[in-house]
């Protein structure tokens, strides 16, 4: 399969007793079917999945693959820091009908480039579905580098990656040295900058609660190549960005956004603790004014848009996935 488009990690609904809420996980699939997104995955960080058992893991594939019934692909995340687990993920992922598989790092272990290639290596021999790499050091303590690239990319399975390290320099070499490996955005807040440089997809927690808004982004970028409506959507989008990015509380910020949105949530697991009342109400008025944005810029006319000829001004900053540099375009 090809990895292009808009790919929600999708959250898991609690109960208020902390258990999976069945009915509301099917209504958050549905939600993502009807909003034009173009791939579902399961099993991500943003569905909490490291703070689930093994058997609520299997159930929600399961449960996902039924609900969506082939109208899109599904991708189920196979993070765990052994690498039999891994597999074992990874092969239930196949027997309940996923398309692809995502692959992390293994958290905590911290290997080697090599031994983090032949971790990867081994659970493409024996899975053999397409793989989405996921580099996100912030959360596994390892980096994905040049040296792991050359070594799995000899498979074909390893189709896409979603480049989450916030450093713009990972970004440069991926888009320059590896470019058949698709390369997805996994920084919010970078989201143009991966586009600009070529990326074929989206793997946005936003797109949880904000669907339309992320494929608006994703055509207007990447399938329009219409940078300055790009620039205009990114501009709308940027404050709902920061927080998910900055403010160290992620999955809370979601889980809000979507209860904002009408959707079912119910509360993050633990050790997590829900947003506080000021948060809420700073996440409310963000969401507010980007829905009034968006309206704008949806109203106006191709033609009006091409006349804004605004320079972008870049900044830049750090955020909470490490000290690297992170370069911000801001209309």
């Amino acid at each position: 399969m090809k990895f292009e488009g808009i790919y929600p990690p999708v959250i898991t609904p609690h109960s208020e007793g902390g258990s999976i809420d069945r009915d509301g996980f099917v209504a958050m699939v549905e939600h993502l079917v009807e909003s034009g997104v173009h791939g579902v995955i399961v099993g991500g960080t943003t569905g909490e999945y490291y703070a689930q058992t093994k058997e609520e893991r299997v159930e929600l594939m399961k449960l996902a693959n039924e609900t969506l019934r082939g109208r899109l692909p599904l991708i189920v995340g196979v993070g765990a820091i052994r690498t039999e687990d891994c597999i074992e993920y990874g092969q239930l992922a196949k027997e309940n009908g996923a398309e692809a598989i995502l692959l992390s790092a293994p958290y905590y272990a911290v290997p080697t480039q090599l031994e983090l290639a032949n971790h990867a290596l081994a659970v493409d021999r024996a899975v053999n579905l397409p793989i989405m790499l996921y580099n996100y050091p912030g959360r596994t303590g390892t980096t994905m580098q040049a040296e792991f690239f050359d070594r799995v990319g000899r498979s074909p399975n390893f189709r896409g990656i979603k480049e989450s390290t916030g450093d713009v320099n990972q970004l440069h070499m991926l888009a320059r040295e590896y470019p058949h490996i698709t390369l997805l955005c996994g920084m919010d807040d970078q989201a143009l900058e991966f586009f600009a440089w070529g990326a074929r997809g989206w793997v946005c927690a936003g797109g949880n609660c904000l669907p339309k808004e992320h494929v608006a982004l994703y055509e207007a970028v990447a399938l329009e190549n219409d940078i300055v409506k790009g620039r205009r959507i990114m501009s709308a989008l940027m404050p709902f960005m920061g927080i998910l990015e900055q403010s160290g509380k992620f999955i809370q910020s979601i889980k809000h956004a979507c209860r904002i949105e009408g959707l079912p949530t119910g509360p993050v697991r633990k050790p997590l603790q829900e947003l506080n009342k000021q948060d809420k109400r700073e996440l409310e008025t963000v969401l507010k004014t980007l829905k009034s944005a968006m309206r704008k810029i949806q109203s106006e006319s191709p033609g009006k848009q091409s006349n804004i000829e605004e320079q972008p001004q870049i900044q830049q900053s750090k955020n909470t996935h490490g000290d690297q540099n992170v370069v911000t375009i801001n209309p």
